[in-house]
């Protein structure tokens, strides 16, 4: 299929270098937009900080959003496991009184018993056990998940199957969970809203920050579904897929 020269320079965004957890290449220039959800999640956090003397951010990436949730308590500590994030978010949290650790899996949490009065926790994996463990008595966990029919609608764009293994994750299947591992649940809500990428190159480059939606993506193996995209999005104005999201809010019983 003869590909025109506007598709073959957003193409080229597959190029462009991501860091830490940081879209604003695509959502500063409005390339790509979310719709709204019906609670934010640092608008929850961010009175449950003043409260607590100690806290946890599970999976902080760069250390972007948790720089952000000022002033902190006497203690606080991030993990991360994507290695190319670690010298990014000790860079930017550290001067900040925040210890962030290396951790490999989620099920080992590298803090003694009792640690936290507060852990959150966006969009990160996390295991029920090793939350309850970490957290003091009466302690809070908040999280906001990606579910597990989140843009699926960009994997049958291209052809390419499903993640099966996250079929499961949804807010059922993890309100049930914390419950029957010693979790008082507070909140709970889950909504679909939509994702916009406005060309070819935005897709294109969110593909690469998240690999786990198409794994083994490789651009030049699917161009003509890729072609077909930018056709839909020059007459349209977009590309539009079905965000999952979920939130939950429990205490330690």
């Amino acid at each position: 299929m003869k590909h025109d020269l506007e598709f073959e320079v957003y193409v080229n965004d597959v190029e462009k270098p991501f860091s830490g957890w940081d879209f604003s290449y695509i959502t500063d220039s409005g390339r790509m937009a979310s719709g709204m959800l019906s609670w934010s999640y640092g608008s929850l956090v961010i009175p449950l900080i003043g409260k607590v003397s100690s806290m946890l951010d599970m999976g902080t990436g760069g250390g972007e959003l948790l720089s952000k949730l000022q002033p902190f308590p006497a203690k606080v500590c991030a993990t991360e496991g994507y290695l190319p994030n670690i010298s990014i978010a000790r860079e930017r949290l550290e001067p900040l009184g925040v210890k962030v650790y290396q951790i490999g899996e989620d099920d080992v949490l590298p803090f003694e018993d009792d640690t936290f009065d507060l852990i959150i926790n966006k969009h990160e994996s996390y295991s029920p056990v090793e939350v309850k463990r970490v957290l003091t008595r009466d302690g809070l966990f908040v999280t906001q998940q990606v579910g597990g029919s989140d843009c699926t609608d960009i994997n049958e764009a291209l052809g390419a199957p499903n993640n099966g293994e996250f079929s499961h994750w949804n807010l059922a299947f993890a309100e049930k969970e914390l419950r029957e591992n010693g979790f008082e649940v507070l909140e709970a809500k889950e909504e679909y809203p939509v994702q916009r990428f406005y060309d070819i190159g935005a897709l294109l480059y969110y593909l690469k920050a998240i690999p786990w939606q198409v794994p083994n993506f490789k651009s030049d193996n699917s161009l003509d579904e890729l072609y077909a995209i930018h056709e839909m999005i020059q007459a349209k104005g977009y590309f539009e897929v079905k965000q999952h999201r979920f939130l939950l809010k429990a205490r330690v019983k």
